[in-house]
């Protein structure tokens, strides 16, 4: 088992930054106020500056402290962020992600271009201060309610330096303050000869000459909180500094300082070894280190990174054993030694447990592949001026990893098909009496053994008519067929298909539609649409947990045996003799209720007669129940889903394959295939009955 490559262990945390950063960036948009946002942006920009220069990532340092240089005004209150550098600070934030993911991909001109364009708008309104007004300054006077000095003392955990910070960095942020001086305290360097090259021996004593609360200082030191200790006290005597350089590092004999200024020789006159620590530390209940080893403890216990490989790995050894036990359960059922069953009894409800336990593991909440379309759809909102709320509900609903991954694609064609299409222009929705502001929900809720994924719009509607025109057109229909709403809505999902006037970047080659249809599908879940005509339009995706292990339901079909997942399975009832004279019908009366039904020997084309009483097991997905009628109903299976090769591909009624315990194989049936072939026998007898 090898160990991680630190570069990519960088490269997926500066991922999570993004990500944060995004999404503070796109808050900030919408509450341009919000302090707490601007100092989240900024946590994040700092981590990513100081990992990127730990890991040899220069550029990435290099660009990200101008970034932060050029966006400081923002943190100081001085301009309120617009929806304009928002823009151009999401494209500085992702050209920092092409620097870390694909540097060779870009070039040094795109950054400097955007960091102009970074500096203009901040710099828009700043008016015009000469340098010399620092060295003409008056003495500084307290500012109501903030102290106008401070006297620190700072002391860095000795490995501080190998993880990536440096004391420089963080003393020239402090010096962005005000003015400050600084004596580096050498008293603990060792000899030569037992020094560490990677450890820090020095500690500083800063007097700080500004009007500024404890907050800002703690916000300098916020990534080293838990590797230093910091001591602060206010300076009972505040002085202004000698024009001289604000930042004065002393590292050789402190003899020149008396050729400076009275007022700094006075501050600097006090020997650093007549102040012990102790004096200048706060009350005892502002030391923050055992909370911070709290925390720190705390942290390390509460998540481990883990690679996606080695969960897939864990997953395939959990499905063969999953496999064995059922193997081992068949074998004990055959036999009478009571012994070799309770042992088999337990290792089933270990597996299960164990089967139960890592697909926990895999599974994430849906709120992280929601975040990401915040940003495609304020990016949609922007080039098509269309202002759009984007609202999400359900980010804690959970979907095993490789659902999330295989859902992005199609969520990203609905959601631009519904600011496109769904979406009327400003004129259109004043004319038709509606908010200039149009909207879109993303929703993730669980319904039994499914989440259901939404995506509504209050656009316009789907315009039926010229979905059935279009349709013509390309001949996929006769002219004057009769057919439903609902049936000419699906022609949307034809490959090719697409009512738009004009194409464009977004829309007009029939691309995307379809291809959500078949990725859904090959998901083993189902797609709905249901529309009202200047109100909107929702697309439903119905989706099973997980595409690993599943509850099946074990039926027998002439000599072969079927899986029917289980979570499609509404119930099981028996066909009556009633039924079977009805041959040339196909429906079912289930207290009252027509339910179509087909008959899987024929479908299947089993051989032999059929048994004298066979089981019909209704299942549903939406609104839509079938039944399908098999000759035995064997029982309660966990299913491990195997994929079936590319061979199989046309076979559109399997979804998958399994194997049983004793080591032949089942063939999976696809609810969702199975319930369109029904409807459609239904709609040809219909169309037959009326002929």
């Amino acid at each position: 088992m090898s160990a991680m490559d630190p570069t990519e262990v960088f490269r997926q945390e500066a991922s999570e930054l993004f990500e944060v950063l995004e999404g503070a960036l796109l808050d900030l948009g919408q509450r341009p106020d919000d302090r707490e946002l601007v100092d989240s942006a900024f946590r994040a920009l700092h981590t990513i500056k100081g990992s990127g220069a730990m890991f040899g990532f220069d550029k990435v340092a290099s660009f990200t402290h101008e970034f932060e240089t050029a966006f400081d005004r923002v943190r100081k209150g001085e301009i309120k962020p617009t929806q304009e550098l928002i823009s151009v600070a999401l494209a500085a934030k992702d050209y920092i992600r092409t620097l870390i993911e694909d540097p060779q991909s870009t070039d040094d001109i795109i950054g400097e271009a955007i960091l102009d364009d970074l500096r203009r708008f901040v710099s828009a309104d700043q008016p015009a201060a000469p340098v010399v007004a620092i060295a003409e300054a008056p003495p500084l006077a307290p500012a109501e309610g903030k102290q106008a000095g401070w006297h620190l003392y700072l002391e860095f955990e000795s490995h501080i330096l190998r993880n990536g910070s440096n004391p420089l960095d963080l003393l020239e942020d402090l010096c962005k303050l005000g003015p400050c001086f600084v004596v580096p305290v050498t008293d603990g360097i060792p000899f030569l000869d037992e020094m560490e090259p990677e450890d820090c021996y020095l500690k500083w004593d800063v007097k700080l000459h500004a009007a500024c609360d404890k907050d800002a200082i703690d916000d300098v030191f916020m990534f080293v909180q838990d590797e230093m200790k910091l001591t602060l006290s206010p300076l009972a005597q505040i002085e202004a500094p000698a024009p001289a350089p604000l930042f004065l590092l002393i590292d050789e004999e402190p003899v020149p300082m008396a050729e400076m200024a009275a007022p700094v020789v006075e501050i600097a006159a006090a020997p650093i070894a007549e102040q012990p620590v102790a004096k200048a530390e706060p009350k005892p209940e502002a030391k923050p280190e055992p909370k911070a080893e709290a925390k720190r403890e705390e942290r390390g216990i509460a998540t481990v990174r883990v690679q996606a490989e080695r969960l897939d790995e864990l997953m395939d050894r959990v499905g063969e054993l999953v496999i064995a036990q059922a193997r081992l359960s068949q074998l004990a059922a055959s036999g009478s030694d009571l012994s070799i069953k309770m042992i088999a009894e337990e290792i089933e409800r270990l597996a299960s447990s164990l089967r139960d336990t890592t697909m926990g593991a895999r599974m994430v909440p849906i709120g992280s592949l929601f975040g990401r379309f915040r940003r495609l759809v304020h990016d949609l909102s922007r080039d098509l001026s269309k202002p759009v709320e984007f609202v999400t509900t359900g980010e804690d609903t959970e979907l095993d990893k490789t659902m999330i991954e295989c859902l992005a694609d199609p969520l990203v064609h609905l959601i631009r098909n519904a600011i496109d299409h769904g979406i009327e222009d400003n004129a259109t929705r004043a004319a038709n009496g509606k908010t200039e502001q149009g909207r879109i929900e993303l929703a993730a809720v669980h319904s039994g053994a499914q989440v259901l994924v939404t995506v509504k719009d209050n656009g316009g509607g789907l315009n039926t008519a010229r979905i059935r025109a279009k349709a013509e057109e390309q001949g996929l229909i006769a002219a004057g067929t009769v057919l439903t709403d609902h049936e000419i809505h699906q022609f949307l999902f034809h490959p090719g298909f697409s009512t738009a006037q004009t194409i464009s970047a977004l829309s007009g080659r029939g691309v995307g539609m379809d291809v959500v249809k078949r990725t859904i599908e090959n998901m083993r879940g189902s797609i709905d649409l249901s529309t009202r005509p200047g109100q909107g339009t929702t697309v439903t995706l119905r989706l099973p947990l997980t595409l690993a292990i599943i509850e099946g339901l074990l039926i027998r079909v002439g000599e072969g045996r079927y899986i029917i997942p289980l979570s499609a399975v509404e119930e099981c009832v028996e066909l009556t003799a009633e039924d079977e004279r009805s041959r040339g019908r196909n429906f079912l009366n289930v207290r009252g209720n027509l339910v179509p039904f087909l008959r899987l020997r024929e479908l299947l084309t089993a051989s032999g007669s059929p048994d004298k009483h066979q089981k019909t097991i209704i299942i549903s997905t939406g609104e839509t129940r079938v039944g399908l009628v098999a000759d035995q109903i064997i029982g309660n299976h966990q299913t491990v889903i195997k994929s079936l090769s590319k061979l199989h591909s046309d076979v559109t009624i399997f979804s998958g394959a399994t194997i049983l315990g004793d080591g032949t194989a089942a063939l999976i049936l696809d609810v969702a295939q199975l319930v369109t072939l029904a409807q459609s026998k239904v709609e040809k007898q219909h169309i037959s009955e009326a002929a």
